[in-house]
């Protein structure tokens, strides 16, 4: 009879789980509100995909030691969903699929190897986006933004 209880407390705190609120990055309360960030198209569910915030400074973006906050969120194709604890303002975002879970965003000399997007789903032709083409604001409301991922191979 104790093992049944306890099977079935368990199942329950199971199947509680994946409805437990997502863990945002920064810090709450204050003036900040949530942004939830979405990059979609995924190829795969390996690895993970890397969300990283950067200010409203255009000399910032994409510079080493620039970035606000990252998240780091488990691959969950086709879609994975990250969020942030963040005053309201303007903000640029880049993303990557780090397939290999390396921590690095794999290129070859020519072009990335793993799959990339940027806020406003800034174009890339040639070279990497305008900070002023992923700039977007953050409401007091708080926020939800898709990125479509873009894969080169």
């Amino acid at each position: 009879m104790k093992i049944l209880f306890l099977l079935a407390a368990l199942s329950g705190v199971i199947a509680a789980a994946p409805a437990a609120a997502q863990s945002c990055m920064g810090t709450p309360g204050g003036n900040a509100v949530k942004l939830t960030v979405q990059a979609t198209g995924l190829h795969s569910g390996d690895g993970e995909v890397a969300f990283t915030v950067y200010p409203d400074d255009k000399g910032r973006f994409l510079a080493k030691g620039g970035k606000l906050l990252r998240a780091r969120v488990p691959t969950r194709a086709p879609a994975t969903t990250a969020c942030f604890w963040l005053p309201p303002g303007y903000y640029a975002i880049a993303q990557y699929h780090d397939e290999n879970g390396d921590h690095s965003f794999n290129r070859t000399l020519w072009a990335p190897k793993e799959g990339f997007g940027f806020s406003n789903d800034a174009p890339t032709s040639i070279g990497l986006p305008s900070f002023a083409s992923a700039r977007f604001a953050v409401p007091a409301g708080g926020a939800t933004i898709r990125m479509a991922m873009r894969y080169r191979r």
